[in-house]
């Protein structure tokens, strides 16, 4: 299986912003500065995730975003569920436009159809909170205080 950058991006902004203390702000520049990535691409990532109300945006000149809801309520496996758009992991999957000749008699679709459910029932038993449990060594890794976290 494999996540988009859009998801990866999105779950590494939560984790980010997570681990702010106190509920400060944080902005795209400071996060794509830690990752070393794309501030275009994350702006997309971060205006998802304020549609889907798992982030607050503050406008203005000391404007930026925090988390919406408690760590403890943000589900991964429903995080990457509404990132990804594409569930089609071999052509099979794809009912529109699928045209694999081995499909009417093909068991992969189902073995992988399978495996797609565990992975996801995996994500399902973690939320946000459960990825920030080491706040020490994660402050020190994104470059925060670690008094601060």
């Amino acid at each position: 299986m494999n996540l988009t950058m859009f998801t990866d991006y999105s779950l590494r902004t939560l984790i980010y912003v997570a681990m702010k203390p106190d509920d400060r702000l944080s902005n795209i520049q400071e996060i794509a500065d830690v990752y070393g990535i794309s501030a275009n691409h994350l702006m997309k990532s971060v205006h998802k995730l304020g549609k889907l109300g798992l982030i607050q945006t503050i406008r203005g000149r000391n404007g930026g975003f925090r988390l919406a809801k408690p760590a403890e309520e943000i589900n991964i496996g429903w995080v990457v569920r509404e990132m990804e758009e594409n569930w089609n992991i071999v052509e099979c999957f794809d009912e529109q436009n699928g045209a694999c000749v081995l499909s009417p008699s093909c068991r992969l679709k189902n073995v992988l159809g399978e495996a797609l459910k565990a992975y996801l029932a995996v994500l399902d038993k973690y939320t946000l909170a459960d990825l920030v449990v080491n706040r020490q060594a994660l402050g020190v890794l994104l470059g925060m205080r670690e008094t601060s976290c």
